[in-house]
């Protein structure tokens, strides 16, 4: 049901867009993959990913058992528990890494996107289209289009009307 009232971003968001509790820099656990100090990964760790495949386990037979979505939910939670309880600043970029992939691919068979883009406020928006407006009023169309382009990977759409520049989300 809040999938139809809020749309599945918003539940995306809800599930994936917590912060684990890392402390520091390394909020997310695709943030701790990519800046991991250590970069060889220990005896231990190995032993924890090993325990980490009972969690592909569960989730597989989950979905063997007539596509259970909740009880492949739950696997994915466990993971991300256990992630959460076992990966710290001082984790090896490997077993980070390891643990992030298992996360993406049994995230990714449910069709839940756990890397989010990042959100472009209103404010900012505008402050931009007023840049770009100033720079065609100078003739710097380069920036212009610099602008437009920026705006463009960040999901905001432009319009050049009669009445001014109308801008949509992607």
């Amino acid at each position: 049901m809040a999938t139809l009232a809020y749309g599945i971003d918003a539940n995306i968001h809800y599930l994936w867009g917590w912060r684990y509790n890392w402390g520091g820099r390394f909020g997310k656990l695709s943030d701790r993959k990519d800046n991991a100090a250590v970069e060889n990964i220990t005896e231990e760790e190995l032993a924890l990913l090993k325990e980490a495949e009972g969690f592909v386990t569960k989730f597989e037979a989950a979905m063997d058992d007539d596509f259970n979505t909740a009880d492949a939910l739950a696997a994915i939670f466990e993971l991300v528990k256990f992630a959460n309880t076992n990966v710290n600043e001082n984790s090896s970029k490997e077993f980070a890494a390891g643990l992030y992939e298992e996360l993406f691919k049994l995230s990714d068979v449910l069709g839940l996107k756990i890397e989010k883009k990042e959100e472009i406020l209103d404010k900012e928006i505008e402050d931009l289209i007023q840049e770009r407006q100033a720079a065609r009023k100078a003739k710097d169309f380069k920036r212009a289009d610099e602008i437009r382009d920026e705006l463009l990977k960040k999901g905001i759409i432009l319009k050049d009307t009669r009445e001014g520049v109308k801008w949509q989300r992607a």
